[in-house]
């Protein structure tokens, strides 16, 4: 069944810092640390991002992120398996279900990366789908392409496409897998003939809904199409409002204007996605591995942007080597309580220079965040409802003056982030 959380999905994702290439040793390691180090704070989900179902992935990273008709696994159904060099205990058919269950005994959650479609090769090799009598070449529509990643055909929308969709959730959930992010599917107006993506999101999700495992559906790449919202709600949990976010001011300042554009399709359940966290150690398998490119201040205003937004949070980073400033902006429970059920996040104004926040919850205080998007020191205020008398830091947890309205100097990208008392 779908699973629709009443606050947004926790994790991490393999992606930022591992690209095509994580391994089981590499995940099992990231997991905990996240058992150890973030579970506490709600970070639960461990997802295993792109093509783990591919052989050679990363060997020719300076020509190909994916290789052009490389060789992928499949089961004798046309559905994709781990790669058993990456992943060593799917031998002998057992896909992710040791992984998963390995996971699982953590307190974590499960979740993997599929793309939209059905694996190009199965259709060109005529190959069954489970309980049917029809073949991948009868489902496939050659027309559909990714542009970026040429494994998958898309599916048609027909009974047999339906049949293929539920095997490969069958066969998902029966490893144990709790997340799945399909990819090539939110946002696929790049095609001359327009979005494809519609359908199999209608697919996928009454797939999902024949297995009694509640399962995340997250939705990529952005960004998401705003006139789709209702669609994207009634047919998944989560769906990224940006492309590939990372590291540099220019995408985190844009995504001050999609949070805009978003507040407003927000329903129970549901959860317009920011993208994935850039912090600590990234990029390392890309050839470029750094440590977050952002400043201290442009980081704090990500945590911040992400959590009274009520964005899902889903750390990129290397964790094994998760440094101490780091680790306090993902585990502020101050900061991360704004992703309670009862919160509701209001923008306030945005404009090219600040943007001012606040989040507010029956029977509590009203939380206000103070943006300065530009490059100059500058004043930024949040005019209240009513006198206060006292407001707290929630980052820092100093007491700040009360009054009428909540004032701040702030450096370049910087911002304060305020509850409002009494």
């Amino acid at each position: 069944m779908l699973h629709r959380p009443m606050t947004p999905p926790m994790g991490w994702n393999s992606y930022d810092n591992y690209d095509t290439t994580v391994t089981e040793e590499e995940v099992l390691r990231s997991a905990a640390v996240v058992r150890d180090r973030l579970k506490p704070f709600g970070w639960e989900y461990v997802v295993v991002d792109i093509q783990w179902y591919a052989a050679d992935t990363g060997t020719q990273r300076d020509r190909w992120q994916y290789i052009p008709f490389g060789k992928v696994f499949m089961d004798e159904y046309s559905r994709l398996i781990p790669c058993e060099d990456k992943f060593p205990s799917a031998a002998g058919g057992k896909g992710f279900a040791p992984l998963a269950e390995k996971i699982h005994a953590m307190g974590l959650k499960f979740g993997i990366h599929i793309m939209r479609g059905v694996p190009r090769i199965a259709a060109h090799l005529h190959l069954p789908l489970e309980g049917t009598s029809v073949t991948a070449n009868q489902i496939a529509d050659p027309a559909s392409i990714c542009r970026w990643n040429p494994d998958m055909y898309g599916v048609r929308d027909t009974e047999a496409g339906q049949a293929y969709y539920d095997s490969l959730i069958r066969l998902y959930a029966g490893w144990g897998v709790d997340f799945i992010k399909c990819d090539d599917i939110c946002n696929t107006n790049m095609y001359p003939d327009g979005w494809r993506g519609a359908a199999e999101i209608a697919m996928l999700h009454r797939a999902i809904d024949r297995v009694d495992r509640p399962i995340v559906l997250s939705l990529s790449p952005g960004p998401a199409l705003p006139d789709k919202a209702a669609w994207y709600a009634e047919h998944a949990t989560m769906w990224r409002i940006t492309d590939d976010l990372w590291d540099v001011w220019p995408l985190l300042k844009d995504m001050f204007h999609r949070c805009d554009t978003w507040q407003h399709q927000l329903t129970p359940g549901t959860w317009p996605d920011c993208d994935m966290l850039p912090l600590g150690h990234i990029a390392e398998r890309f050839g470029n591995g750094h440590e977050c490119g952002l400043t201290p201040d442009e980081q704090q205003t990500m945590m911040t942007l992400w959590c009274i937004f009520r964005s899902p949070l889903m750390l990129g980073a290397d964790v094994t080597r998760l440094d101490a400033a780091t680790e306090r902006l993902l585990t502020n429970r101050a900061v991360l309580a704004l992703n309670a059920a009862d919160r509701l996040p209001r923008l306030v104004r945005c404009t090219e220079d600040e943007a001012v926040w606040r989040s507010d919850a029956p029977g509590k205080p009203t939380a206000a965040a103070l943006f300065n998007l530009s490059d100059e020191e500058r004043v930024v205020t949040f005019e209240a409802d009513g006198p206060f008398s006292a407001a707290r830091d929630l980052w820092t947890g100093e007491r700040l003056p009360g009054g009428r309205s909540l004032s701040a100097r702030l450096r370049p990208h910087a911002c304060l982030l305020a509850e409002l008392e009494g």
